[in-house]
């Protein structure tokens, strides 16, 4: 694929464009529903923790930053560099969060499409992943010890997710074994706005 991305993220467009706030109340559990070249990066400078307004209509966590991108609405760029995800809205614009991506040794570059999405989702362990951490079990029902969190968008028929976490202290880190963690409020929010079928692209 010989997209070309220019990706400008930058904090400083201004904090009548950022926007979040504190999340307004625990997720509750339910049931399941339904190498890139040429790329230039300028990093956001701003914290998606930090406080800022005015909000984007459905978005209280994310940051919303300038964005320009060969990239549909809807669509998910996610800078590996930088552990940041980008939700695109159009108009040269997007929806920023920061996120934990792979650790040394697990990375890894492409595209898939959305195929999945759960919520309070279980986990089994891949066995390459019981072999190196043997102390895991074979099973773990989904709840807020999980480490796939409150939420999981499923990319493609890849062993790769979106998720929350039940480390929070690991994002903003290199710290997975290839998925991409968010705080568990973060991916609640995202997994409102993705939908079935949505480009997410790793880079």
């Amino acid at each position: 694929m010989n997209r070309i991305f220019t990706i400008i993220a930058s904090a400083a467009f201004g904090a009548g464009l950022l926007a979040t706030s504190a999340f307004a109340g625990q997720v509750a559990p339910s049931q399941q529903d339904g190498p890139f070249q040429g790329v230039t990066i300028v990093p956001a400078s701003a914290s998606p923790t930090q406080d800022a307004a005015p909000e984007v209509q459905g978005f209280k966590r994310g940051k919303l930053v300038a964005f320009a991108a060969e990239a549909k609405p809807g669509d998910i760029i996610i800078n590996t560099r930088e552990n940041r995800l980008y939700y695109v809205l159009g108009d040269g614009q997007a929806v920023m969060y920061r996120v934990a991506t792979a650790k040394k040794g697990f990375e890894w570059r492409g595209s898939h499409q959305v195929s999945s999405k759960v919520k309070w989702p279980d986990w089994r362990p891949p066995a390459e992943m019981r072999k190196r951490r043997p102390e895991l079990p074979a099973y773990m029902a989904g709840g807020p010890n999980n480490p796939l969190g409150a939420r999981a968008i499923y990319l493609g028929s890849s062993i790769y997710r979106i998720h929350g976490t039940n480390e929070p202290s690991s994002i903003g880190k290199a710290a997975s074994s290839g998925c991409i963690r968010m705080l568990n409020e973060d991916v609640s929010e995202l997994y409102r706005h993705v939908k079935l079928g949505a480009r997410v692209t790793v880079m």
